[in-house]
């Protein structure tokens, strides 16, 4: 089952990492995970109300992102307007987003990572190889470095999306939008609310954009993205559920007790 639903997670994020279409891992993840449950088990095992919390934490993140990055982006162009600040001022939120970048790539692993092992940890119980649900050392080694290389690799065609595809940005919208996603993401990481990196940096970038003049933003653009982020769900977890068969077709020629 735990492979199923990783599977289904996989193929969908590489699908849209291919396309160039940024897409919510979390989202992917969760569909994943209901996708192989529901096929093996039916809906009962499902808690309700854990659902609920994580469903209104992903779904609430892209407004939460949207009026955050709206906001920030007008308060600092009127701090640089009531300062008289220059075209020099560039300069400043270009040494900036150092800092900015060094915080939202540590939200970025208190989100992310923390499902990954949570899914190695699951697995490791579900194979009896843990008695208890916990998360050896080792497992958040890996998930650091998997998470790191996989950042550095292979993140230039949704850099294109989220760089270029919305609107000309600058640094002081890439200052902003770094800033406000950091923000929700760590608040989100300290209150144990998951939500999808992806789908807040783009609509914080969207509300940047949108702040300073709405029709500069490629509109075309961010509805694809809420297109692919609709569709993750379901798509995902019918990939799991097709994967659950052919796992267990496989261990069943192989011999392995399912």
């Amino acid at each position: 089952m735990v492979i199923a639903a990783l599977v289904g997670a996989i193929v969908w994020n590489v699908l849209t990492w291919w396309l160039g279409i940024p897409s919510s891992s979390s989202h992917a993840l969760i569909g994943g995970i209901l996708g192989a449950v529901c096929v093996e088990h039916g809906f009962e095992p499902i808690q309700m109300k854990g659902m609920e919390k994580v469903l209104i934490a992903l779904f609430a993140s892209p407004i939460v992102g949207l009026v955050f990055g709206f906001v920030m982006q007008r308060a600092i162009l009127r701090f640089l307007v009531v300062s008289g600040a220059g075209p020099g001022a560039n300069n400043f939120f270009r040494s900036g987003q150092f800092f900015t970048a060094c915080a939202l790539a540590l939200s970025h692993g208190t989100n992310d990572a923390q499902k990954t092992m949570g899914m190695i940890a699951m697995g490791l119980v579900a194979t009896g190889f843990q008695s208890e649900f916990a998360v050896p050392w080792w497992v958040i080694l890996i998930s650091a470095l998997a998470i790191g290389a996989g950042t550095a690799a292979g993140g230039w065609r949704l850099i294109k999306t989220l760089g270029f595809g919305f609107y000309k940005i600058w640094p002081i919208h890439a200052f902003t939008s770094q800033l406000a996603s950091a923000s929700v993401i760590l608040g989100a990481a300290l209150v144990g609310g998951p939500v999808s990196t992806t789908q807040v940096v783009s609509s914080v970038i969207v509300g940047a954009g949108a702040s300073e003049n709405a029709r500069k933003v490629r509109w075309q653009v961010a509805g694809n993205i809420a297109v692919a982020w609709v569709l993750t769900i379901p798509a995902a977890g019918a990939v799991a559920a097709g994967s659950y068969f052919v796992v267990k077709f496989i261990m069943l020629l192989c011999g392995v007790q399912i």
